[in-house]
């Protein structure tokens, strides 16, 4: 099943970039911290207002915004 609901933008919050619920905790801020090593147990120990779907909800926002087709020139 898939966690994008939770991803929100809001043109007024964190610059409009994507986060997560409508909190100021970015979806990037959560890949960074996946990124530098921290487990997802770790984040929410520090983070205790995330849960476990949004820390999906990231990943799976990163990995749509990577699939793209991409055209070729012939």
């Amino acid at each position: 099943m898939s966690e994008l609901h939770r991803v929100t933008t809001d043109p007024a919050q964190c610059g409009g970039r994507p986060c997560l619920r409508g909190l100021r905790v970015r979806v990037s801020d959560v890949l960074g911290m996946l990124a530098a090593g921290a487990t997802p147990g770790e984040i929410l120990e520090d983070y205790p207002y995330l849960e476990r779907g949004d820390i999906t909800a990231s990943l799976e926002y990163a990995a749509r915004q990577l699939d793209y087709t991409v055209l070729r020139v012939a």
